[in-house]
């Protein structure tokens, strides 16, 4: 694995209230709540270790309208979301964890996203082609929604996409290995978040 940090760029998604805050909406959608506070916890040491790099942080949280009007009949987990009032905009559900904070302008927050693909209906890939972004390190949740989503887009952008396996929670842990054992290796490097901080600073 060879990184440079002028052309990486870090991809948070899902890390929101809904999702890590036990009064969340989607909180008990994940089977392991163990593994989510480990993505979390692993996920801010990944950030503090390449924070002192060139390297781009990026988040890209989902946030709907309070009545959900760009969503037309939506099914499975969109539906979900919608019938649970999960990460409607103004909500603390929608707000980003608050263990971000002390992060502060180092996290590039970049809106617009409203389904599980994070390139679709934001300026993430126009983003990452100004700063000349080759390799994208991809956190968060779920791996079979949103972070696969991603992933696959990013590589179809002619992206090299890595999965840090310690900062990544699927609904279940059997969605959780089977992503990371059968389907990301498809199309991206599977990785810890140890061999992502060893490639960029040694």
């Amino acid at each position: 694995m060879l990184l440079t940090s002028s052309t990486t760029a870090f991809l948070l998604i899902g890390f929101q209230n809904d999702y890590f805050a036990v009064q969340g909406a989607l909180h008990k959608a994940l089977e392991d709540p163990d593994q989510v506070t480990q993505t979390l916890r692993n996920t801010i040491s990944l950030i503090d270790r390449v924070a002192s790099t060139d390297a781009l942080v990026v988040a890209t949280p989902i946030v709907f309208t309070p009545d959900y009007s760009e969503l037309c009949e939506p099914i499975g987990i969109l539906k979900v979301i919608k019938d649970t009032g999960a990460f409607r905009a103004g909500t603390s559900g929608s707000q980003t964890v608050p263990e971000f904070a002390r992060f502060g302008s180092r996290i590039l927050e970049v809106p617009g996203k409203r389904g599980l693909n994070a390139f679709s209906n934001t300026r993430l890939d126009d983003i990452l082609r100004e700063r000349n972004i080759r390799d994208v390190v991809i956190c968060g949740v779920v791996a079979s929604l949103c972070i696969d989503s991603t992933g696959r887009a990013a590589h179809e952008r002619n992206y090299r996409v890595w999965f840090p396996a310690d900062c990544i929670s699927g609904r279940t842990k059997v969605e959780h290995r089977f992503y990371l054992s059968e389907v990301y290796p498809l199309y991206s490097g599977v990785v810890t978040s140890e061999d992502v901080v060893k490639a960029l600073v040694g």
